[in-house]
């Protein structure tokens, strides 16, 4: 981690205390709620603000919003060349990232729910410890107090809709990747092509990178056109993550995770499907190991019976491979050292 990072990420650290407090303060409470009924005490507000505080402070590699504020850097280069001025102020910039790590950090909740997960990070789920209704409820309201942080912005409205606009667009795709990969994992005996798998990791995964991307560019002055562009690229960067980390979930396994628990959750990831369409006979075997893994739990004998039958192929090296190139090739593209240096820092040595 470069200083110039480290001290990125402490400004990071500051804007998601102040957007997400550990107590309804009543500045914050007013800036989130406007004008509340009497009987709407602090202590229920923090019913909301628990949950998610408590994932946020388990802490996260901070990739998302660190890109934006890299984004941002290099969109302010790019706009004083063509004779632009940037949309924010650096401050500003800042003030915005909750908008990317306040949707991953509401995702995760909502994935660990539907997943059945039990860790996340190395502790209970939300939903373990604070009870299902809870984190649900609380997960829902932090995608809607992200963007409290675009109310606070002393811009024109005409920005601030831009803003907005990004902001839901993607929230919705990466519910629509959310709905394939649940659809699939609901039917054990179905395996997707993989440019369906491919288009529901870049709406689910890529969709944030995309969406930290845009920001960046939008908040550092460049054009609708041009942030789509890097918004795209960086989508495929995020699409290369996912791949590897299905990878490292079947090999060492995931941080704060057991190994092979997508087997459990019968999650169709890329070495899945690169084993299915090489021994397509195998499909069935595949089927019944991820229902006998969901019924019996991650300390099945199926996970490691599944395992071993996917390694046989060589998938879990191919997929690897597809991963580390996709982020590689699309870092090339970046007019910006140091977000290929992010990235590329970010893939696990033994996949270098």
């Amino acid at each position: 981690m470069t200083k110039e990072f480290l001290t990125i990420l402490e400004k990071i650290e500051d804007s998601l205390n102040k957007a997400l407090p550990a107590t309804a303060l009543s500045d914050w409470t007013e800036a989130s709620f406007r004008a509340l009924p009497d009987g709407a005490k602090p202590e229920y507000i923090e019913k909301l603000i628990e949950p998610n505080k408590a994932l946020v402070s388990l802490g996260g590699k901070r990739w998302r919003p660190l890109l934006l504020i890299l984004c941002y850097k290099m969109a302010v280069e790019m706009s004083a060349k063509n004779g632009n001025s940037p949309a924010l102020t650096e401050e500003q910039s800042y003030s915005i990232t909750p908008l990317v790590e306040f949707v991953h950090t509401a995702s995760l909740i909502h994935d660990d729910i539907e997943d059945s997960a039990d860790l996340r990070r190395g502790k209970p789920a939300a939903h373990i410890t604070y009870g299902l209704d809870t984190a649900l409820n609380a997960g829902s309201w932090l995608y809607f107090e992200a963007p409290v942080c675009i109310n606070q912005l002393s811009v024109t409205d005409s920005l601030k809709l831009r803003l907005y606009e990004t902001y839901t667009n993607e929230l919705r795709r990466l519910h629509l990747g959310q709905a394939m990969d649940i659809y699939w994992h609901r039917n054990p005996d179905f395996f997707p092509a993989e440019q369906e798998y491919l288009a529901m990791v870049k709406c689910k995964t890529g969709t944030l990178a995309s969406l930290a991307a845009k920001l960046g560019c939008i908040a550092g002055g460049l054009s609708v056109e041009e942030a789509e562009k890097f918004g795209g690229i960086a989508a495929d960067i995020g699409m290369g993550f996912q791949i590897i980390d299905d990878v490292i979930n079947l090999t060492t396994g995931n941080p704060g995770k057991k190994r092979g628990d997508d087997i459990v959750e019968g999650k169709k990831s890329l070495p899945v499907l690169i084993h299915a369409h090489l021994q397509p006979a195998d499909k069935t075997q595949i089927a019944a190991f991820m229902k006998e893994a969901a019924a019996q739990g991650i300390d099945s004998p199926a996970v490691e019976k599944c395992i071993a039958l996917l390694e046989k192929s060589g998938c879990i090296k191919k997929a690897a491979e597809r991963g580390r190139s996709l982020i590689e090739e699309s870092c090339a593209v970046f007019n910006s050292e140091p977000i290929r240096t992010l990235f590329t820092s970010m893939i696990p040595e033994n996949f270098r």
